[in-house]
């Protein structure tokens, strides 16, 4: 989670594209704070650190990511807006997840996107559980397998997430094959907003 005040920029040092994918390679004063996996805002776009050496720092967009934002006009040497994910006596990198599994899904389709990977999810249509907030909405959040994730694509009992080489190699989604059953925690945000409703 952000705040949305941003009290620095960093510089682009260096810019690779892999596949559909393109890694920024930045330098700020805060580099020697930062860890692999946590959570930094660029120009508003939240990314994960996936390496820091020499000074620099590099994170991972991909190409849903490139589509909807600025940052694949970026070039070495530009200024970008940053902003290091809010304190609750910890970092919140990801969102508000309660470890408290709401449900199972199945995967359905794996679908390349040249250097990430698109999943689709089928969970149990149930009207009673919608009402209650156990859904998913177009760039809400989601945790599959205790993983935080953006939702994509979603229907009325499905969603995609879009994983990117780095969250592949680093979670059990290395093995998620379509058939594979998984642990899904909806956001509990929608789950306090639907319980007001009924109020």
């Amino acid at each position: 989670m952000f705040s949305g005040i941003i009290k620095e920029f960093a510089t682009v040092v260096a810019i690779k594209k892999d596949r559909d994918n393109i890694d920024f390679t930045l330098t700020c004063s805060f580099v020697d704070e930062l860890c692999i996996d946590q959570s930094v805002a660029h120009n508003g776009v939240c990314l994960t650190v996936v390496s820091i050496a020499d000074g620099n720092y590099v994170v991972t967009a991909m190409k849903e990511t490139l589509d909807r934002t600025n940052l694949g006009l970026l070039k070495v040497g530009d200024k970008v807006n940053i902003e290091r994910s809010m304190l609750m006596n910890g970092r919140l990198d990801g969102h508000i997840v309660q470890g408290h599994v709401d449900e199972t899904a199945e995967c359905i389709a794996m679908d390349d996107a040249n250097g990430s990977t698109y999943f689709t999810f089928k969970y149990k249509e149930d009207i009673e559980m919608a009402r209650n907030g156990y859904f998913t909405v177009d760039k809400g959040s989601v945790t599959v397998n205790g993983v935080s994730l953006t939702v994509c694509n979603p229907t009325r009992d499905t969603f995609q997430v879009a994983i990117i080489p780095y969250t592949m190699e680093h979670t059990n989604f290395q093995d998620i094959r379509v058939g594979s059953v998984v642990n899904l925690e909806f956001d509990i945000l929608g789950k306090y907003i639907a319980r007001l409703q009924q109020l």
